[in-house]
């Protein structure tokens, strides 16, 4: 360690965006490790990274220095003339001295982007200005204007003129917190520059301060920082022309290795301890700058919410006399409402809940279907102001979840929106406290393993198929790493240690996993300011869009004070309120979906048998096996549902354990009448962390908000709250009259299950929408599957089975026909008449938007389309161009034209010509003499060209294109009695058979899922696929574990038509299987694999006497083991079958297509020697199940 001091004063840490290699911990740990007891962030035009380095460097001891290194525009901010990123802008690094110049930063940062953004972030010298005080500057690297006078002038006196003055402006500006910056990172011009500054400095008395360019921590992080540069540019690593640092010097040098790169000048390597010693911000993290809410006729915050809480509270409980006798709320309401209040009063955040209150409010008036999630439901106050719609008293959810007194941190309640809509409610919000006080949260993409691998193969130029090959190695695992990956697959690491390319690009893309890629939006979440957002938070805007956001992520943001809220879109409020509407539409009925009756039994046998395609966090396969196992007949059976659907309850065996005591197969066992008091609604089983929080409290003597203290520390293993909690309850336990031992084997029942528990009020207010929808799916099935399928537009995936398709198979299971789609009968989404569902014609490929408005408007001003030239004439291009046209033609939409489809593809460009010609002649004012003569004798009769249809499988393959699914018929119809032959099931057939039954399927492979196992043998495959077999009658998920998938993995792709020998897996219980894959066997492989022979039909009333001899002609080519039948069928109706005794055969492909051509079809039968499926086989692998 270095005896001279030296503070690092120019780094860039890795959110200066695919420009600096640097995590912070590694940065500052680096930093200590050198002995240092200051450190600066300087990220190219932002300040991402700031209150993360803040608090990585306050927690080593080291001094933060918060800046950055600023784009500054050569004129004003607002001139956009410069025509190029290089002459735009010049570098400039500062530096806060204080928590003013902290504030100042923040100020520039924000205007560089909101108003001065041209190819980078800008600020101006009259920012400079306005904002200096606070604030040190260095005259910046060699891209900095001081820097370029030098680099243009050097060896010219009268041009370093230039650079004087420049120095002269800053210095008039910060005085004596102005320096000249020189670096020596081995490059030439840093050289000159270095020169040139230090002779000036001399001239004009301007101190000099050495610093280091430092994009990464460590020399050998070079590398890495270099695949970032092209990560950044797009560029190959082997582009000579590209943008790359020169050389390995940009780490962070020690002290020492400072001194000597700058011997001669050790006074500007000190200076920078100097200008540390000055620095010292005290950003004053966690005070709060809240908005205020105003209430009217001068009322205070916290009466004005108490009124609003009893008026609410009385409408809630209106038809209740339990909870409002006489129209007075009971003790029991009031003394909640009063503990709560008393609560929320003293911790200061009533106008928190009228902030809510306010918007949430608007969009009742609106329309707009609105509910709160998680905690905050447990409070009676968000049940009284209508965020949320479950009484806590009457499912007995806890406040003390959600906030107590002790808790610090604000509360959060995150609120779910209509997801078309909840813009409107963000746009209130900003119109009620002003624009600059409101902003949407920004967020970072990492580099996540995968996008790494990716990333890096690009830019190595690995070619894209063996780049997707290694990540597809990849386990699928929520969070994975490249270390974890390369420990648990062993085919990754068989090819990791093989193959050097690969091991390259893995090494590199281990260097740069978890770095900062990009800057995007929080999905929910909005941060508002008591003021202008600017006096605490820097703002951007993401690339391409207007939205501004914070340029610190959502724990910074709640860091500095501010009021982070989620507004969140949820798609099945989305499909209610459309549901809601067409009810209305087509039956003139308004309902309201927050009252329906919670007794139903129609929606309780519903969820029994499992019909829950489309019902909200109750349409997995897994969950649906599960509704028809528990049988659900009381609401609190849906709140448990969402909350045992995972793996601990499932793994635990808690599941089995509700299900058995619920039908009265086994006895719930119940220590104390406590504890049959609080799980006598889960039949003896710990769901929630609510339950647990009950028992440490009536049991333990803990305080209920303390107890969810201890709940928490137990799920994140803080073993010294656990001990000091275990004493606490071990202690009351026994004073409730508890055996001590008993009281013992309870504590750590308790600490195995609180793991396990899930939020009650989360979990009741989700199982209300669930039932909701669920009862909308019962009593108006047409409305709510239209609503549905409308709510799977914007997310539609044609390269697979999206739930769409699966929602249309759900229909015609239900027996609802959908009309299909038309550009004279479809509106813009599904829509409802007559009891039938009409196609949206948004739900075609690349039909969305504009197109599906714009025609849908023209059939409602004018009528129906007659034809492509009446639909190009009606309808402008500009609005549903040629590729939407043509879409439209795959999707069948124009087949009322009575034209087939290849004719109308052949006419689009004269359609479309005629249409923009007459288009513009109705802009003018004109009318073609062509329109005067259709208007005297009706509509020209077009002429189509004489082309044949396009062959049925390349039609049904359009149609798939553009819809995701085969709408006129399907391609496996021509191989119907193949399969028929070979299968001895279909995906219908199974129904009945019991788990393990061996089958023999056939069909069409699609949704092919490619992933590892976990926890597999060291040296064993892991790789795996899950797929669909799709036949005519439906589509079975199917396995392929490591073991056979090595053999056979090749067959797996999309759209191959195979046979499929495997075992049913039933072991979730319910109707639905998977189908364990033992041998997968090609079309093309049936005929040597299984056939025995072939039975030729000779028809005496079709075929002459010397059909016989011709058959022989053929058939003698292909000789072979198997037999060559004959089957006479005589005139008089008798049969005659007869077996050549001289002649064995060979059965293709080739030998059938000759006979069929001679004798036509429907005279060959094949002779099957079918495997005889078995009931009860193994599974295949011996792996357990993996639902996918």
């Amino acid at each position: 360690m270095s005896s001279r001091s030296f503070v690092h004063l120019h780094c860039h840490t890795h959110y200066s965006l695919l420009d600096g290699a640097s995590s912070i911990p590694k940065l500052v740990g680096r930093a200590k490790d050198h002995g240092m007891n200051s450190l600066a962030i300087t990220d190219h035009g932002n300040l991402h990274g700031a209150l993360q380095f803040y608090r990585e460097c306050k927690k080593n001891d080291i001094n933060p220095i918060i800046g950055y290194e600023a784009y500054i525009a050569p004129g004003a901010r607002s001139d956009r003339s410069a025509g190029n990123m290089k002459d735009s802008n010049y570098h400039l690094t500062l530096l806060a001295q204080n928590k003013t110049g902290f504030q100042n930063l923040v100020k520039m940062a924000s205007a560089a982007y909101l108003e001065g953004f041209y190819f980078k972030p800008r600020i101006d010298k009259e920012l400079l200005e306005a904002h200096s005080e606070g604030i040190i500057c260095l005259s910046g690297c060699v891209s900095s204007e001081f820097s370029q006078a030098i680099l243009k002038g050097w060896g010219d006196t009268p041009q370093l003129e230039n650079a004087i003055e420049v120095a002269k402006w800053f210095q008039s500006v910060f005085d004596d917190r102005f320096y000249l910056e020189i670096m020596n990172n081995g490059v030439e011009i840093q050289r000159i520059q270095l020169e040139g500054a230090v002779e000036i400095g001399k001239q004009i008395g301007i101190p000099a301060v050495a610093t280091s360019d430092c994009h990464y921590v460590d020399k050998e992080d070079a590398e890495a920082q270099d695949v970032m540069l092209c990560i950044n540019t797009g560029r190959y690593r082997t582009d000579t022309s590209r943008m790359k640092m020169d050389g390995n010097q940009y780490f962070l040098r020690s002290p020492e290795e400072m001194y000597e790169k700058f011997s001669g000048l050790e006074e500007t390597v000190a200076r920078s301890q100097e200008i540390a010693n000055t620095v010292d911000i005290d950003l004053e993290l966690g005070k709060r700058h809240f908005p205020t809410f105003a209430p009217p006729e001068q009322k205070s915050s916290e009466d004005y919410l108490r009124e609003l809480c009893i008026q609410g509270l009385k409408e809630r409980y209106a038809d209740n006399e339990e909870m409002c006798p006489a129209g007075e709320l009971s003790q029991v309401v009031m003394d909640r409402l009063d503990r709560e209040l008393g609560v929320i009063n003293k911790l200061g955040f009533p106008d928190y809940f009228l902030i809510c209150w306010d918007f949430v409010m608007q969009a009742r008036e609106k329309g707009i279907p609105t509910t709160a999630r998680g905690s905050g439901v447990g409070a009676i106050v968000c049940y009284a102001l209508y965020l949320s719609h479950v009484c806590p008293i009457k499912y007995d959810l806890l406040f003390e979840r959600f906030l107590d007194e002790n808790r610090l941190e604000a509360p959060d309640i995150d609120i779910d929106f209509c997801k078309e809509r909840r813009g409107e409610i963000i746009r209130y919000v900003k119109d009620k406290y002003g624009e600059a006080n409101v902003a949407q949260i920004g967020t970072f993409g990492t580099l996540a393993a995968r996008a790494a691998i990716k990333d890096v193969g690009r830019t190595l130029g690995i070619p894209l198929a063996r780049v997707n090959q290694i990540t597809g190695m990849i386990p699928e695992e929520l969070g994975i790493t490249l270390p974890k990956a390369l420990e648990k697959s062993g085919e990754l690491s068989d090819v990791y240690e093989a193959d050097g390319e690969i091991r390259e690009m893995v090494d590199l893309a281990l260097r740069i996993e978890g770095l900062a890629r990009n800057v995007g939006t929080h999905a929910a979440a909005v941060v508002i300011g008591d003021k202008p957002l600017t006096e605490y938070v820097p703002l951007s805007r993401v690339s391409g869009k207007q939205d501004v956001i914070t340029q610190w992520s959502m724990n910074d943001v709640e860091d500095a004070g501010l009021l982070k809220m989620d507004f969140l879109g949820l798609r099945n409020l989305t499909i209610l309120r459309i549901a809601v509407d067409l009810i209305e539409e087509t039956t003139g009925k308004v309902i309201d979906p927050l009252t329906f009756p919670l007794d139903d039994e129609e929606t309780f046998a519903l969820l029994c048998r499992g019909e829950t395609k489309g019902v909200f966090q109750l349409e997995s396969g897994g969950i649906r096996d599960l509704l028809q196992r528990m049988k659900p007949d009381h609401f609190r059976d849906i709140i448990a549902t969402a909350a045992l659907y995972r793996p601990g309850p499932l793994e635990g065996g808690m599941v089995d354990e509700y299900i058995e005591v619920k039908h009265g197969r086994k006895e719930a066992n119940y220590a104390h009448p406590v504890l049959e008091e609080i799980l006598n609604e889960t039949h003896g089983v710990m769901v929630y962390q609510e339950q647990v929080m009950r028992i440490l409290n009536r049991l333990g003597g803990i305080e209920l908000a303390k107890a969810y203290t201890c709940i928490k520390a137990i799920s994140k293993k803080k073993e010294s709250i656990i001990n000091a909690n275990r004493e606490e309850f071990l202690k009351g336990a026994v004073e409730s009259g508890l055996d001590a031992r008993f009281a013992e084997e309870l504590w750590v029942m308790i600490t195995k299950f609180a793991g396990y528990g899930f939020n009650k009020s989360h979990s009741t207010a989700y199982a209300l929408i669930a039932y909701q929808t669920a009862y909308l799916k019962c009593h108006y099935p047409v409305e709510f599957m239209a609503a549905l399928l409308s709510g799977d537009i914007p997310g539609r995936n044609f390269k697979k089975k999206d739930s769409l398709v699966e929602h249309l198979e759900d229909c015609d299971r239900m027996g609802i026909e959908v009309v299909a789609p038309s550009v004279n009968t479809s509106d813009v989404e599904f829509s409802v008449a007559d009891g039938k569902i009409f196609f949206g014609l948004s739900a075609i490929k690349a039909c969305g938007g504009s197109a599906a408005e714009a025609i849908v408007a023209a059939r409602k001003a004018d009528g129906e389309f007659t034809d492509l030239y009446d639909f190009c004439e009606r309808v402008e291009t500009a609005q549903c161009n040629r590729s939407a046209i043509e879409t439209l033609i795959k999707a069948g939409a124009y087949d009322a034209f009575g034209a087939h489809r290849r004719q109308l593809m052949e006419i689009v460009d004269r359609a479309i010509q005629s249409g923009q010609a007459a288009l513009a002649d109705k802009r003018s004012g004109q009318q073609s003499l062509f329109g005067a003569v259709e208007e005297e004798n009706g509509q020209a009769e077009v002429m189509l060209p004489d082309v044949p249809e396009f062959e049925e499988r390349e039609k049904l393959f359009m149609e798939k294109e553009v819809l995701g699914y085969y709408l006129t018929s399907h391609p496996l119809e021509q191989y119907a009695n193949q399969l028929t032959q070979f299968c001895s099931h279909s995906t219908k057939s199974i129904g009945p058979l019991p788990d393990r039954a061996e089958v023999i399927m056939g069909g069409m492979i699609s949704s092919i899922k490619l992933a590892h196992t976990k926890n597999g043998k060291p040296g064993a495959p892991t790789r795996y696929a899950n797929f669909d077999l799709e036949d005519i009658e439906g589509n079975i998920r199917c396995i392929l574990w490591p073991n056979n998938f090595t053999d056979q993995g090749h067959l797996v792709e999309a759209d191959s038509i195979l046979v499929a020998r495997g075992v049913l897996d039933r072991r979730g219980g319910g109707d639905e299987a998977n189908l364990i894959i033992n041998e997968l066997i090609p079309l093309s492989e049936l005929d040597t694999r299984y056939t025995e022979g072939i039975i030729i039909r000779i028809d005496e009333t079709k075929h002459d006497d010397d059909m016989v001899n011709r058959i022989r002609e053929i058939t003698r080519g292909y000789p072979g083991g198997q037999r060559l039948e004959f089957m006479i069928q005589l005139a008089d109706g008798c049969r005659v079958r007869m077996k050549s005794q001289a002649q064995g055969i060979e059965v293709t492909s080739e030998l059938r297509g000759r006979l069929d051509d001679l004798l036509g079809p429907g005279n060959l039968q094949m002779l099957i020697n079918r495997p005889k499926p078995q009931v009860n086989a193994g599974y295949g692998g011996g792996y357990r199940r993996n639902r996918a």
